[in-house]
């Protein structure tokens, strides 16, 4: 019979065949990392985040890059855009030859709307419903920009459609048909707004430098634009006239006189403005600062295309299409490159009013 308090189990924790397995089992193993491990953990931990930081620079830089295009294009968009309606406008129920303006002897050069004071050519007889201006825009990045007025009728006021009631035997006033509604508010006439007067006569512009009660517009002397200059030899309403002192049966239309050009008045904010007739500027397109203009004519022997401005024998009535070139850069300059990023786009109007030719004529 066996004892078997006298039989020694097994140590605890001691599998046979493997020695030394029990300390392994019974302490686990706590001798730490070494230097080399922590060493190629802390390499490998930097790589990953060098990686990690590498590409989200990269993908801060494109989200960047993509809001500074789609706002450039933004610019450049409003501004073709805004410019094109008005070309494709331009002439819109103006006689072809352009309207007459004060000229000849005791005439002095008529003021034209821009970026700083400007006169149309001096013996100027007729504005064309597009009439250029060839660098006659501000310095930009050491290359003049170009600036451009268009000319057409208002087709949003019936002025037009009924014969005046009176006109001053002097032109300076007109009095409206009583059923005749220049006091609309969405479209009233205002001071600074141009008039044609059109009769069996021919064609006069004068500017609106008061407005009395519903039906009375005056034409004051020393206008901001210097059309009301009816002392002048030709080109004013008094050539309307069939006798002196009365004047047949005539129409006025409010005509548009609208420039475009780049103001670099504001230090580091260049913008593309519409000013129309004598009223304020008003900015179309943040950060243009280029604005480039040639232009295609039809003269019916050379056709001369892509030309800065007309020259003789050729003359604006021959302009049939604007080429435009805008340029407009980024709102600020790029965190990586330190400079401004830049685009430039293209377009072409076909002037939709001007492209009649009568050949029976």
């Amino acid at each position: 019979m066996i004892d078997r308090a006298s039989v020694t189990p097994n140590p605890p924790n001691v599998t046979k065949g493997r020695p030394g397995t029990a300390r392994w089992c019974a302490l686990g193993r706590h001798d730490g990392i070494s230097l080399p491990e922590m060493m190629m953990t802390i390499l490998i931990t930097m790589v990953m985040m060098t990686a990690a930081f590498g590409a989200l620079d990269d993908g801060l830089t494109m989200r960047e890059n993509a809001d500074v295009s789609s706002e450039m294009h933004h610019n450049v968009r409003m501004g073709m855009n805004e410019m094109s309606r008005d070309l494709i406008l331009a002439g819109q129920a103006i006689p072809i030859g352009g309207i007459p303006v004060p000229n000849g002897a005791g005439a002095a050069p008529i003021n034209r709307p821009g970026p700083v004071p400007l006169t149309f050519p001096a013996g100027t007889q007729v504005l064309r419903p597009v009439i250029t201006g060839d660098a006659l825009g501000p310095l930009q990045l050491g290359l003049a920009t170009d600036l451009v007025t268009i000319i057409y009728a208002d087709a949003t006021l019936d002025l037009g459609q009924t014969v005046l009631a009176s006109i001053a035997a002097d032109g300076s006033a007109m009095t409206v048909a009583a059923g005749t509604d220049i006091t609309l508010p969405a479209n009233e006439l205002q001071v600074g707004d141009l008039i044609m007067f059109s009769n069996a006569m021919g064609t006069a512009l004068q500017m609106v430098t008061a407005v009395s009660g519903a039906q009375t517009v005056t034409f004051g002397s020393l206008d901001p634009l210097d059309l009301n200059q009816r002392n002048a030899a030709a080109g004013t309403i008094m050539q309307l006239q069939d006798e002196p002192g009365t004047f047949p049966p005539t129409t006025a239309t409010r005509v548009w006189m609208i420039t475009y050009f780049v103001d670099a008045s504001v230090p580091g904010s260049p913008r593309l403005m519409r000013v129309v007739n004598d009223h304020q500027p008003t900015p179309i397109a943040m950060e243009i600062e280029n604005l480039q203009l040639t232009y295609d004519l039809v003269d019916g022997a050379t056709d001369p295309a892509g030309i800065d401005e007309p020259v003789s024998p050729n003359t604006a009535a021959d302009i049939r299409k604007v080429n435009i070139a805008i340029g407009a850069r980024s709102h600020k300059k790029h965190i990586q490159t330190a400079e401004y990023q830049r685009t430039m786009q293209t377009g072409q109007v076909s002037l939709r009013n001007l492209s009649f030719f009568d050949r029976y004529q």
